[in-house]
C-alpha cells in the first residue's frame, strides 16, 4: 500500500531520520526508509555504474516493484546500457523507468551533440538534472548509492539529506568504504561493470569519463582536467559542488 505524502517540512524529518537510524546498518537503513511514513514515497535513481549493482540488489531484495529511474543522457558507453538491461533483468526490477532530456529541448540546446564541450554544466543540466526532476516529481524521497569515501565534497554525508526543502535523499551507504561494497558484490555473486577491468572506477558519460590511473581517487577520471567535480543531480546549497584545481 503506497506511504501517505508526509507534511512535516523535509528539514524537521531529516533531523528526525538521522537521530533514530545513526548507528543502523546500511541495509536496515534502505529497508525502514522505504517503509517510514516520515519518508514517503521513494524511487531509488541509479546510473548502474561501476558499483550500482550493490544497491539494487539491496533495493530489490527489500521491494523489486521499487521505481528505479535511470538516466539516458544518449551518450553513455554501450557497455553501460548493455549491463542496465543485464542487471534489471538479474534482480527483476519490475518498475524500471528510463528517462531521456525531450527531443525538441535537445534540438534547440545541444543541436550538435557538443555542448559539453564548451559547458559542461549545461549539458549536464540538459541531460541529466532536468529530465530527473521531471521524473521525481511526486516522490517525497529518492535513494542514491554516494558514499563518504568518494570525494570531499561527500566526507560528512549522511544517511538522510534535505534536497532544498523539496525531498529528502536517502544514502544507505554513506558509511561504507570501497573494500564494502566489493565484499558486497562479491559475497552475492553480483555482476561487474565490464568498464571496470578497463581502468573505470567511476563511469559517467562517454565523453566525459576517462581510465584511472593507479594512486588517483577514483573519481579523477570524470570530467579530467576542469574543476568540475558533480554532474547537478547532487546539489549543495542549490549550487553545483566545485573543487580547487589541486
Amino acid at each position: 500500500m503506497p506511504l501517505e505524502a508526509p507534511f512535516t517540512p523535509v528539514a524537521d524529518r531529516v533531523m528526525h531520520l538521522n537521530a533514530r537510524y545513526r548507528h543502523h546498518a546500511a541495509s536496515a537503513v534502505l529497508k525502514r526508509a522505504m517503509s517510514d511514513p516520515q519518508v514517503g514515497r521513494i524511487a531509488m535513481v541509479s546510473s548502474f555504474g561501476a558499483e550500482s549493482v550493490a544497491l539494487l540488489h539491496m533495493v530489490a531484495m527489500v521491494d523489486r516493484s521499487t521505481p528505479v529511474v535511470f538516466i539516458d543522457t544518449q551518450m553513455l558507453f554501450p557497455e553501460t546500457l548493455a549491463y542496465q538491461q543485464d542487471v534489471a533483468g538479474l534482480l527483476g526490477l519490475t518498475d524500471l523507468r528510463i528517462i531521456r532530456a525531450d527531443k525538441v529541448t535537445l534540438d534547440a540546446e545541444d543541436p550538435y551533440g557538443a555542448l559539453h564541450l564548451s559547458n559542461p554544466d549545461a549539458c549536464c543540466d540538459l541531460r541529466k538534472t532536468r529530465p530527473l526532476e521531471q521524473a521525481l516529481k511526486g516522490f517525497d524521497a529518492w535513494i542514491t548509492g554516494r558514499k563518504r569515501f568518494q570525494g570531499a565534497s561527500r566526507a560528512t554525508l549522511d544517511f538522510f539529506e534535505n534536497e532544498e526543502d523539496r525531498r529528502i535523499k536517502v544514502n544507505p551507504l554513506a558509511h561504507w568504504d570501497k573494500q564494502d561494497v566489493q565484499d558486497y558484490m562479491i559475497n552475492n555473486r553480483l555482476p561487474r561493470h565490464p568498464l571496470i577491468s578497463k581502468g573505470y572506477p567511476s563511469i559517467g558519460c562517454t565523453p566525459c569519463t576517462s581510465p584511472v590511473k593507479a594512486g588517483e581517487n577514483e573519481r579523477a577520471g570524470r570530467w579530467r582536467g576542469s574543476d568540475k567535480e558533480e554532474c547537478g543531480i547532487h546539489l549543495v546549497d542549490g549550487k553545483m559542488v566545485r573543487i580547487g584545481a589541486a
